[in-house]
């Protein structure tokens, strides 16, 4: 399987760490908050966390403090399909495929919840044929896009399909809000909104960097399943976060890559890039240590953290995307997403 089109998309409006801290600080929500939370909020958002600025589905800044049920669905239901369809033409135009060539398009989000899915919207405002295999994958968090990558390699590979359209897309900015938990308030200073999408096909067709997918491999760790996780309260989604999720994300990414290098029977050292879900700044530190990797190692997940926060099960799109724009050497890649569940997932591509 070949990623022959990748795109990317993210809200035109961008704000920095501080245009956040001073839309909160303002806030009637933000006095109400124990003096501990406000020091979080203080901490992360003025200080070096690895995040710079954010792309957010907000005009102005200040809607984020319309923390209701209707108001959040609302805000996912207007840019989840805008974003996802920016996301899959941009694919689709880099692949040099029209909209009638796909075959199959797999949509994957957890920041929000329509029926009929995302996959509905999308294919109405891509043109794709009415025929069209659509599947809507929900639930897998952060680390959504190589599972998806994956189903769209069972359909190429059983000929069920000839061109699969794979997206992510998160409006993290659905499921922002503040109160006194630690864990809610972390993810409203890290996470951003975007969508990714890649276009695969059995075959390399690209004038482009060639693209491979060769050897794959999941661990899922159900007992780990509360430690990062969404939860509905008042009818808004929670996201759960704890404090031992860096190095639970760095244990299971290195038994993952064990295991795919097995498969391939490639040795790591052969291993010339590494695309990291870009998860924050203690996460990327914790995979570092673990998987003996160096500062250099990290750039195209550190520049991704620092401009675009965590995007989640986007983001792996968007570090990809850096990787092969930029002068990461051709070779073996390895490619890792973690998240809800607990689930890691890390694919081997061969680039050319």
């Amino acid at each position: 399987m070949f990623v022959i089109g990748l795109g990317t998309a993210v809200p035109p409006d961008r704000y920095s760490q501080k245009d956040c801290y001073d839309v909160f600080e303002r806030s009637s929500r933000f006095a109400s908050l124990q003096p501990r939370s406000r020091t979080i909020l203080r901490k992360v958002l003025l200080g070096d966390n690895g995040i710079d600025s954010r792309h957010l589905a907000l005009q102005p800044m200040a809607e984020v403090m319309a923390m209701d049920p209707d108001t959040l669905h609302a805000r996912f239901a207007r840019h989840a399909p805008a974003l996802a369809a920016q996301a899959a033409e941009r694919a689709l135009a880099a692949a040099a495929c029209t909209p009638n060539q796909i075959d199959a398009v797999l949509v994957s989000t957890c920041t929000g919840y329509l029926c009929p899915g995302l996959t509905s919207y999308v294919a109405q405002q891509l043109g794709l044929r009415p025929d069209v295999f659509a599947l809507d994958l929900v639930g897998q968090g952060c680390g959504a896009a190589l599972p998806s990558w994956r189903t769209a390699e069972a359909l190429l590979s059983s000929g069920r399909a000839g061109r699969v359209l794979s997206i992510c897309v998160e409006i993290c900015s659905a499921a922002m809000y503040l109160d006194d938990d630690p864990g809610v308030l972390i993810s409203t200073c890290l996470f951003g909104d975007g969508a990714g999408a890649v276009v695969l096909s059995p075959e390399s067709t690209t004038r482009q960097r060639r693209v491979e997918w060769k050897a794959a491999a999941s661990i899922l760790q159900p007992a780990h399943r509360d430690l990062l996780r969404f939860e509905q309260r008042e009818g808004m989604l929670r996201n759960v976060l704890t404090l031992q999720v860096p190095t639970l994300a760095a244990e299971a990414a290195k038994e993952t890559l064990r295991l795919a290098l097995a498969d391939a029977r490639v040795t790591r050292d052969e291993i010339r890039a590494w695309i990291l879900h870009a998860g924050g700044r203690d996460v990327l530190k914790a995979l570092s240590l673990k998987l003996g990797l160096v500062p250099e190692d990290l750039i195209w997940s550190a520049q991704v953290l620092r401009e675009f926060g965590n995007q989640s099960s986007a983001s792996i799109y968007f570090s990809l995307q850096r990787a092969l724009a930029g002068d990461a050497a051709p070779g073996w890649w390895w490619v890792c997403s973690f998240g809800a569940g607990f689930s890691c997932h890390g694919a081997l591509l061969q680039v050319g």
